[in-house]
């Protein structure tokens, strides 16, 4: 029986044949299990009745308040009344995670303690639901674009973690499913590595017991993304409307290199909002370092813009600013790459 480890279920509406088969077969290797009634609905006390009858702890929030909340409720009640675990994992109470998943997730966190472990599912298979296969794609890739995290399963509700990732992730925002998603980011911000452990596909008719709405909740979690836009676009309407001013006011001079020029002003301007903003609201980390790497990116890229833009403008005699924005909207995508990965990064 194993004592040093709590096995986590968040519940809302369970399926009782499936629930409480998932319990009696977890109850058979752990010792400890911790039940959180999200909320349920009256007709589904009986439920979580004979969930307690089996030995397992059964936590209630009177009202449904998210996946995320029950999740911290019981990341708080392990750190205060289970001081012999190391830590614990998160299960699912609709029937997709076997026991001997489980007990993978475990094994994997005893090998790398300081890991997020996460519990991945192969979505290459013909009996996935197409909601689930479409939204963990959308998903893997706007990590994988956005994020730079490259992984196989980013929904998956079978996680295992130590105490002190837990302590980390009570601080994450988020409570509903775009909790899970936020650990995620936290251990890309953080420098936590991410360990996957692959673990068998199960569906159940269709995975219609699962309270994840495709529309609804991607909503929520894509949301969070915004700020990477909002940063672009802002910075992105600043340089160009500088940029067409200053040809206008350096034309009326009759100033030589008028492109050059205005793409220098225009670039130094937008680039110090456009660092506040990254700094502060997207990477979250500000400091002498950080400026100083960006100071050399926005220089290198500034004259790559002015360069590109006045070569092209002589091979195509077209408006120079309908070539700035093609230009800067190539440049833009590298230009988040090395931010993430080498200005901003921890």
């Amino acid at each position: 029986m194993i004592n040093d480890i709590c096995v986590i279920i968040p519940a809302y509406n369970p399926d009782e044949k499936l629930f409480i088969k998932f319990a009696k077969e977890l109850i058979q290797k752990f010792s400890n299990i911790l039940v959180v009634n999200d909320g349920s609905e009256l007709e589904y006390n009986s439920t979580f009745e004979k969930i307690k009858k089996l030995n397992i702890k059964v936590i209630k929030h009177n009202v449904n308040l998210g996946k995320g909340r029950a999740l911290k409720t019981a990341f708080n009640e392990v750190l205060n009344n289970y001081s012999n675990c190391m830590g614990c994992i998160c299960a699912d109470c609709d029937g997709q995670h076997l026991v001997e998943d489980v007990l993978k997730c475990y094994k994997k966190l005893k090998e790398n303690n300081n890991d997020l472990i996460l519990g991945a599912r192969d979505f290459s298979q013909k009996n996935i639901p197409s909601k689930s296969k479409f939204g963990n794609k959308l998903t893997r890739s706007i990590f994988k674009i956005f994020i730079g995290i490259k992984i196989k399963d980013t929904q998956t509700g079978l996680r295992a973690m130590s105490t002190d990732l837990m302590k980390k992730f009570m601080n994450v925002k988020g409570e509903r499913y775009e909790f899970e998603t936020n650990m995620l980011i936290e251990c890309k911000n953080e420098g936590i590595k991410i360990s996957e452990v692959l673990i068998k596909t199960v569906y159940i008719e269709k995975n219609k017991t699962s309270h994840f709405n495709p529309i609804k909740d991607s909503l929520s979690i894509y949301k969070m993304f915004a700020k990477y836009i909002f940063s672009a676009i802002s910075s992105f309407l600043i340089d160009i409307i500088l940029f067409k001013f200053m040809l206008i006011i350096l034309n009326k001079w009759n100033i030589t290199n008028q492109i050059i020029i205005s793409t220098i002003i225009a670039r130094i301007i937008s680039a110090i909002c456009n660092y506040k903003l990254n700094g502060k609201v997207v990477f979250r980390n500000i400091e002498k370092k950080s400026f100083i790497k960006y100071v050399i990116l926005v220089i290198v890229q500034m004259f790559m813009s002015a360069f590109l833009v006045e070569y092209i403008n002589n091979v195509i005699k077209i408006n120079p600013v309908i070539i700035k924005i093609v230009v800067d909207s190539v440049i833009f995508v590298v230009n988040f790459i090395i931010q993430r990965e080498f200005v901003f990064k921890k």
